[in-house]
């Protein structure tokens, strides 16, 4: 038997253990890549599943088609079925009755994933938890690159071929991974392990078929010698692999570039829109004044002297202070709100565990105690709660975008904000941090800020003498029953008359906003903060926060520390001594008086801040809301059309050369022609022309690879020698009949090859380079450039041929798949 016999048989009827082990190294390879979402997914147990779910479903979907000679559209309808079926159970069990029955909503979320889950992976913050679909990222890729990996490892000639989406696994694990890589030099060295293992493997597979036994008198030793080779190679192979690991593992802290890596997610904006959410602060003085005695909540294992936060506050416009719209990028949807993933944690934080329940407090701004480390939702019944939350690190804010409500119950696991001795914060200078512009900030805030500070030199003495200078020279008071008359609201004009008052009246609203201002008028990174706490701690009992309750306070970031809290606010103990009483005067006769002088209107400095009424909020225009979206669609556009340009051009050459043969020359050129087509057609298919064969014999070869051609060939051939060879005029009728019958002839042809054949037949450049060494090897001929460009033209054009062995004496017809080619009888 002939070699290429040999791989024809190997390659059609391989043994169940040669399945087996190509898959069993395609199978760690790709799970090698998947394993670059770990981090992502949290390392959950649906994770896990789904990624091997899809690996094994892909191999063992590529095997059937291979095995059983599936057509191509039964294999995309059982690939369609596959995503369906197991896409339920792996994907979205969440949304499966049971975890595993279809229903509506799981078909709806594998359908609409297919386009939206791949965002929803990059905007939700890790890990993603398995709700809403996003386990389809895991699955379906593991499912797609499997079934390419199977079918091009055991239905194309070269390996390499399935190198490609192999890497596609890795670069998508990468992609949509975080920065956090998961056992970097470990995962990268066992992938090219298993790769140039299995490479190697098939190399050697290759070489005893192409090759066969390499002595016809001692078979017996000869493969002994091969086997004893290849386990040389193995070793060796081995031990250079154990080797570069372990260089690379110990260099790698030195090679490791300075800046954290970039990922999908780092470019990718959450869709998350703050300016529909209203600051907290702005319902400050409903709650302390007409909510004083009302419970907004209950919160157990709250420990001595901590707080629990609602919302960190760092945008001011000269009305509110409010968390920074701008900085909705900040803010991520909460994948798995039972491991919410921050930065890391710091030694000099507190970790705990609060049980909150929601009593008269409405709102979208979730309260938690700090930093949030996992929220646990104790009502079943209110799942989406868990599902609807974003959450901020920087800020350590959370908010649920369809809000809270009576009634609602949860565990925070929170750690606690910096508790740091004056000793500690007098060492540090303030934090390098890019805080958001303030706009309409009162002058008197920058004048009073500078005589506040005074000579303090320290970052801690200036951010002090700010504490100390509102806190001894004002008074405390939320215009209640029985309290000094206090003006609410903490705009410009209201924080003004705070600051200019020879005796300061005001709220934590008031002095908190008054603080920060003057802060960030002195260069301090610094922010307002709202939350509660009581005046009575009871770690071990449940607590009930009131509207009293309710309080702001500042934070200021030092370096290396973090956000260190201070309170501006006066104590509740000093009241404002009230003016005393003048004697009532004694009426006296009226006495005409003369008219006053004229005024005039008295002018508004250009900073008072304009009227809430009087500010409009401006319409988007089409760019702002449909720009991002336009620039996606068209870069995805490029990028497709650029990955395609190849192919379109190999389209665009082919239908040129279609056109010039049907339709310039005469009659019997054109005809003439027409065979060039039916020889370009037959290249592409594998059957390479040869020249100094006739027609009939070309017709020959191509009708016995494509056997439901008949006798079309062999019509065509003899028409095309007599247009060639008779000396009548053939009509315009006959070549445009012939040239019907060579797309007729097409047309057969690829309807008794499969789909992957044609597609390769039709992007095939095999007719292009056989026409262009053609010429070659014509002009070398015909400008005397001697037999150099015929013997060039012609090695080459055998070497790109193809499948086709030149016949030779004793050459017999073989069938390779379903087309003929010749080979060499041994």
């Amino acid at each position: 038997m002939s070699a290429l016999s040999g791989t024809s048989t190997l390659k059609s009827k391989l043994p169940m253990w040669r399945y087996g082990l190509d898959a069993a190294c395609l199978g760690l390879a790709l799970f090698l890549g998947a394993l670059g979402l770990a981090d992502a997914y949290g390392t959950s147990a649906h994770f896990l599943l789904a990624s091997l779910g899809g690996i094994i479903a892909g191999l063992a979907l590529a095997w059937a088609h291979v095995y059983f000679r599936l057509q191509a559209f039964k294999t995309m309808a059982l690939f369609a079925g596959l995503y369906l079926l197991l896409g339920t159970v792996l994907a979205t069990p969440r949304e499966a009755l049971f975890g595993f029955i279809p229903t509506f909503e799981s078909l709806r979320v594998l359908l609409a994933g297919v386009v939206f889950s791949w965002k929803d992976m990059l905007t939700v913050a890790a890990p993603v938890g398995s709700y809403g679909g996003v386990l389809i990222v895991a699955f379906a890729s593991t499912l797609l690159t499997g079934l390419l990996a199977g079918l091009t490892a055991w239905r194309l000639r070269a390996p390499y071929w399935t190198l490609l989406p192999l890497l596609a696994m890795f670069v998508v694990g990468i992609a949509f991974g975080t920065r956090d890589v998961p056992l970097p030099v470990l995962r990268g060295g066992a992938f090219m392990a298993v790769l140039v293992g299995w490479l190697a493997w098939r190399r050697y597979i290759g070489s005893l078929v192409a090759d066969g036994f390499r002595s016809l008198n001692h078979a017996e030793e000869d493969v002994r010698g091969v086997r004893d080779g290849l386990i040389r190679r193995v070793a060796v192979g081995a031990v250079v692999l154990l080797a570069a690991s372990g260089i690379t593992a110990a260099a790698a802290p030195l090679i490791s570039p300075s800046t954290p890596r970039q990922v999908l997610r780092d470019a990718v904006e959450p869709p998350v829109d703050l300016y529909t959410y209203p600051s907290p602060l702005t319902n400050f003085r409903k709650y302390t004044k007409t909510m004083a005695e009302q419970t907004l909540l209950t919160v157990t294992g709250l420990p001595e002297g901590e707080r629990v936060r609602l919302a960190a506050l760092d945008s001011y416009n000269g009305m509110v202070f409010n968390v920074d719209p701008k900085s909705g990028g900040n803010f991520a949807p909460v994948g798995d709100s039972a491991d919410i993933r921050g930065s890391e944690s710091s030694a000099a934080r507190t970790a705990g565990e609060l049980e909150i329940g929601i009593g008269d407090y409405a709102g979208v701004w979730l309260p938690g105690g700090g930093r949030l480390a996992g929220v646990r939702v104790e009502d079943q019944g209110r799942e989406q709660l868990a599902r609807s939350l974003f959450y901020s690190d920087e800020a350590e804010t959370a908010l649920s975008s369809i809000g809270l409500q009576r009634g609602d119950s949860y565990t925070a696991a929170v750690q606690f904000p910096v508790r740091a001795t004056d000793a500690e914060l007098e060492k540090a200078d303030f934090a390098q941090l890019r805080m958001p512009e303030l706009a309409n900030v009162p002058p008197v805030a920058a004048a009073k800020s500078v005589q506040y500070v005074g000579s303090a030199r320290t970052a801690l003495e200036r951010a002090r003498s700010l504490e100390s200078a509102l806190k001894t020279s004002g008074f405390l008071s939320s215009g209640s029953e029985g309290q000094v008359p206090s003006l609410s609201g903490h705009g410009a004009g209201r924080i003004t008359s705070l600051l200019e008052a020879e005796d300061p009246i005001g709220d934590d609203e008031q002095y908190a906003v008054a603080m920060a201002l003057m802060a960030r008028e002195q260069g301090m990174p610094a922010r307002v903060v709202m939350g509660f706490y009581p005046e009575k701690y009871n770690p071990a009992a449940a607590v009930e926060l009131k509207g009293t309750d309710v309080h702001a306070w500042v934070e200021i970031a030092f370096e290396s520390i973090g956000w260190v809290t201070f309170d501006p606010s006066p104590d509740d103990d000093e009241q404002p001594t009230p003016p005393e009483q003048e004697p009532r005067a004694v009426p006296q006769p009226q006495v005409l008086q003369p008219p006053p002088p004229e005024q005039q209107d008295a002018e508004l400095p250009p900073e008072t801040a304009p009227e809430p009424q009087e500010v409009q909020q401006e319409e988007p225009g089409f760019w702002e809301t449909w720009g991002a979206l336009v620039i996606g669609v068209g870069i995805g556009l490029g990028s497709l059309l650029l990955l395609a340009s190849p192919f379109l051009l190999i389209l665009w050459l082919k239908l040129r050369r279609r056109r010039r043969r049907a339709t310039v020359g005469s009659t019997g050129a054109r005809i003439s022609a027409g065979w060039q087509e039916v020889l370009s057609q037959g290249t592409d298919y594998g059957i390479i022309a040869r020249g100094g064969v006739t027609r009939r014999e070309h017709a020959g070869t191509l009708a016995a690879g494509f056997p439901t051609l008949g006798t079309l060939p062999l019509e065509l051939a003899a028409r095309a020698d007599q247009a060639t060879f008779s000396t009548g005029v053939m009509g315009e009728d006959e070549a445009d009949r012939y040239w019907r019958d060579v797309e007729a002839q097409s047309a057969k042809m690829g309807a008794a090859t499969s789909f992957w054949r044609r597609q390769r037949a039709r992007f095939s450049v095999r007719s292009l380079l056989h026409d262009w060494l053609g010429a070659i090897s014509a002009r070398g001929a015909g400008t005397g450039a001697g037999p150099l460009g015929v013997r060039l033209g012609g090695r080459l054009g055998g070497r790109l041929g193809g499948p086709l062995v030149r016949r030779r004496s004793g050459a017999r017809p073989r069938t390779l798949g379903k087309v003929h080619a010749m080979e060499t009888k041994e």
